[in-house]
């Protein structure tokens, strides 16, 4: 019985040396493939809300891939870069065209009754 043991103990032991020892290769983990084929968003054309509601990012053995991730969120941050300026142009527009529109307003009453008396 001593003897089973101390053979079942050496080729215990041998085995998780040559599992710790052997496998693994460089002890980094590969790359991992998208589970599922990643839809970038549309080039032709701006995005709108039910395109950012249908992104889903793919995801990597350990989490999200990060330069598709990275991509996605950087295009939608020019993306809102680009339509914030353009909001800022057209209320800038409106507010000269508000502001000319109340000065005519207000010169044209005048100028009116001058006319009709």
């Amino acid at each position: 019985m001593f003897w089973f043991l101390l053979i079942a103990l050496v080729v215990v032991v041998a085995a998780v040396t040559l599992a710790v020892a052997g496998g693994g290769g460089g002890g980094t983990l590969p790359e991992a493939g998208p589970d599922a084929a990643f839809r970038p968003f549309p080039a032709q054309r701006p995005l709108g809300r039910a395109d950012v509601e249908a992104l889903r990012l793919p995801v990597a053995l350990r989490g999200y891939r990060m330069d598709e991730t990275d991509d996605a969120l950087d295009r939608l941050g020019a993306e809102l870069a680009e339509r914030d300026a353009r909001i800022a142009e057209l209320e800038a527009a409106l507010a000269g065209a508000q502001a000319a529109a109340i000065e005519r307003e207000r010169r044209a009453p005048s100028g009116e009754e001058e006319g009709r008396s």
